[in-house]
């Protein structure tokens, strides 16, 4: 898909698009993971853009759409003040703030993740031991993607993956999920043209 096409499926009322990735960023490409959020900000009117606050491609991701305009980032955190030194939106949605126990969906997804399983269940019921608290990181991923109560769902993702170990971990997950629930999802093989 070309940059304009993207733009032209994707920049429409409610239209949420995750920018998403690895901790570990190439030091070569960290300059177009930037490139790239101030692209899509200075480019489209309308979609509002979603991250999870994590170190790595989300926060440069995150740093290029804030240098245009921070009011169109969300983030969807695992605990209230994750990572806040470095939390650029000016949305914030934390786990603690949901009551997951009503989000169905999220649990059907998460527990996708069969190493996570227990965990999320653990979790969903109220436990905040060191090992349930893993299992945030996951619920904040399905988040991300379908939504929850007064958060809607993503209609596309733009991520930077490990291409050598692609979908794994909890990008992995996220991207599972997209996949799982029809939503388009792009990587660097894309959108690295989108940037020549």
């Amino acid at each position: 898909m070309t940059f304009p096409e993207f733009i032209s499926r994707f920049d429409h009322e409610n239209s949420i698009v995750l920018l998403e990735g690895k901790r570990n960023v190439l030091p070569a490409d960290t300059e177009k993971l930037i490139a790239l959020g101030r692209l899509l900000a200075t480019s489209t009117r309308q979609m509002i853009f979603r991250s999870g606050n994590a170190a790595g491609a989300d926060q440069l991701f995150s740093e290029g759409v804030v240098s245009v305009n921070a009011e169109r980032l969300q983030v969807v955190t695992p605990y209230s003040g994750h990572r806040k030194k470095t939390n650029v939106a000016l949305q914030t949605y934390s786990l603690e703030d949901m009551n997951l126990a009503g989000e169905p969906e999220v649990i059907y997804h998460s527990r996708g993740n069969k190493k996570m399983e227990k965990l999320i269940d653990q979790y969903v019921a109220g436990d905040r031991n060191q090992y349930a608290m893993k299992a945030a990181y996951i619920l904040r991923d399905t988040v991300k993607v379908v939504g929850a109560r007064g958060i809607g769902p993503a209609s596309t993702g733009i991520f930077y993956d490990d291409l050598s170990d692609p979908m794994s971990g909890g990008t992995g997950h996220t991207m599972q999920v997209c996949v799982n629930n029809g939503i388009p999802l792009f990587d660097q093989r894309v959108w690295f043209d989108w940037l020549t």
